[in-house]
Parts: structure tokens; sequence; C-alpha cells
């Protein structure tokens, strides 16, 4: 993959703002104490704090984080501050991450969990998914030991090909929201948008017809036995704007005809071609529209002593986006999406059908 460089949108977080976002994650941790499972964020009393604090917040942190305003579908937001010595090291993994949250020697990932939560809230609403990172709302996105290879956010000597975000899922965000804690070796996370390719009228009619499923990612785990149905890779709406589904290392595209795997080794080149490869700042954030644009990350040697990048990120719905209806037949492979901020008038996951169900986390929806 040739990397591009080009420009991308950048927002200031007035620093008024920025303190006053980590000012409340501080004072939320504060008054829940010794609370049990805040460390996995699942606590109702965490999420009852960030649903009626997040209006706290200044109009400016909400003008922040608001949705890509450029074709390229992505923003980085500068200004949240961010103080190396409250983090200790890079966890080993993201259950380390989880289990060490809890440390009060090094407060800063919890505090920052619950700013991103506020962030997060501020956008839309942010869900998880119970299959991933044991339904974390926050995942914690570290090189792991073993890992390094694999098409996953826990590899590292590979290029992690660029894709939508759950791809495979009627649920899947429509706003990605990555926050870095650290990044020594300015490793770049790469951002393609659909609107910034040219491809010819015969290839996106042969990328608008079903042809081929989108598996789960090895992060969800393997084994799948649910019907798998072709999907489109990309489709355009009544203004003639595209949206995207696209990871071709899920893909199997061995599957599909000449025609069809021509047209998507075109539409790779593109995004190779197009691609914007910021390389975040501790404290900085990166808004995908996850909708419009792929993204991965460079290769890198991970050293695991405990100096490695270290990002955070938070899926995020987007209640006044509806996707296709015919998403809503999809079994999503049995993956639950958990969205404890899911307004009780809709429950519906972007127009597809539910199998709804409370637990002490909030809504689970199963599309």
């Amino acid at each position: 993959m040739t990397i591009h460089l080009h420009d991308i949108e950048h927002r200031e977080l007035p620093h008024g703002a920025a303190v006053a976002v980590r000012a409340l994650a501080t004072d939320i941790r504060h008054r829940l104490g010794d609370r049990p499972h805040t460390e996995t964020l699942h606590d109702p009393a965490l999420l009852a704090q960030i649903e009626q604090r997040a209006t706290e917040l200044p109009v400016a942190v909400r003008h922040a984080v608001r949705p890509p305003a450029t074709p390229a579908g992505a923003t980085v937001v500068r200004g949240l501050p961010v103080d190396d010595a409250d983090f200790g090291p890079t966890p080993r993994d993201w259950q380390a991450a989880a289990t060490e949250a809890a440390d009060p020697r090094h407060t800063g990932s919890l505090d920052l969990d619950i700013a991103m939560l506020l962030l997060a809230r501020c956008a839309g609403e942010p869900f998880g998914w119970q299959g991933q990172q044991n339904g974390r709302l926050i995942n914690n996105i570290v090189p792991a030991a073993g890992h390094e290879d694999e098409q996953s956010g826990a590899s590292s000597s590979t290029l992690l090909t660029p894709h939508t975000e759950d791809a495979f899922h009627a649920a899947r965000a429509n706003l990605l929201m990555l926050a870095c804690v650290r990044n020594p070796d300015r490793v770049a996370t790469t951002v393609s948008s659909v609107r910034e390719v040219r491809l010819p009228e015969a290839d996106l009619k042969a990328l608008t017809v079903p042809t081929v499923p989108i598996l789960p990612d090895v992060s969800y785990g393997t084994g799948f036995d649910q019907p798998a149905p072709a999907l489109p890779t990309i489709w355009f709406d009544d203004t003639d704007s595209a949206t995207l589904r696209y990871d071709p290392a899920y893909t199997p595209l061995d599957d599909a005809d000449p025609a069809f795997r021509a047209a998507y080794a075109r539409l790779t080149a593109e995004f190779a071609r197009v691609c914007h490869a910021p390389a975040l700042a501790p404290g900085e954030l990166l808004l995908v529209d996850n909708d419009v644009a792929v993204h991965g990350r460079v290769p890198f040697r991970a050293r695991y002593d405990g100096t490695d990048r270290w990002l955070k990120r938070v899926n995020i719905r987007l209640p006044e986006r509806r996707r296709r209806a015919l998403e809503s037949s999809e079994n999503g492979y049995g993956q639950r999406v958990i969205a404890p901020f899911r307004a009780s008038t809709d429950r519906t996951a972007e127009r597809g059908s539910t199998d709804e169900r409370a637990d002490e986390r909030g809504s689970v929806e199963q599309p």
C-alpha cells in the first residue's frame, strides 16, 4: 500500500472546554468511589452520571465532536489534556488494560474512559459489542504478543488493512472515535473516503450488487455457523450520496466473479491513492465517518516494554441516520449490541429487526 499524505480536517477543542471535559470525568470518578464494576464501565451509576451530566459541558464540546465535515470523512480534534504519567505502562493486551484501569496509582485510563463516554454522548449514542472486549463501551487498542500478523487492532508488524469498522453487522457505528494515549513512534492511522475515489461507472455498478458476504473479524472469535448474506460494497441514496461496507480481509473475494474482483481491486487502489495518514499525538481524537470512510494502520515494531502505542476507541450511533431497509433481514452472526444510551422509544438498531433484551449494562440488541 502506498501512503499519500493529504491535508485532513483539524479542529481545536477550546482550552476551557477541554478542561471542563477532564474535570467532569474526574468528578464522576470521585463520586462513584470504590463502586464495583466501575473499571469495566458497566456500572449503572456511571452510565447514569454520563447521561445526566453530559449536558453540563460547553456547547463547544458538541461542536468539536460533530461528524466530519469534509469529503475525507475524518477529522482530528486536538486539545484534550493527557498526562503520560497518569497512565502507567502500556498494557500487554486489552484484558490487562481493563483490569489496570482500576489501579488507584494510575487514574488516567479510567478518567479518559469516562471523558470519552462524555464526548461520545455529546456526539451521539456510544455503544459496545457483547462479543468484543467483554462488552466494554471503551475499547483499548494495544499491540499484543502473538497477534502481530493478524487483521485486528492487536496486530503490529502487518498492515492493518483499511476497513469499515464492524462491516459485517447492520448495527455498525456511524461514527468512530479514537483517542491517543501515547504514540511515541508516530504510527499513522490510515483513512480513505469513498467520497474522494474515482471509479468507472461499470465498477460502481458492479460494487452495488450484493455479491459476497463480509464475515466478523477475529476479535469476535471464529466458527460462525449462521447464514452469510451477500452484501453490496457501495450503494447510493436518493441524493446520490454513497455509503460503504468494505473489509477485504474478511470478505471471501475468491467466491466472486472476475468482474466484481476487478472492480473491488480498483476500489482498493483508489483508497490507497486518496489515503490520509494522521499520526495521532497524545490527547488527539480521530473522528471517522464509518459510513463513508475506511481506516487502518501502518505496520510498526512493537517493543512490549510499556511504551508502545496505545489508543482507545468508542463506537457511536447517530440516531438521525438511517440505513437501508434491506439490512433489517441480516442476522449479525449473533453479535449483540450493548446500547445503554439508546432511547426507549427508539430501540430499532439502524432499522434492523431486533431481539431486544435488557441486562444490568443497558439494552442489548441483536439485529
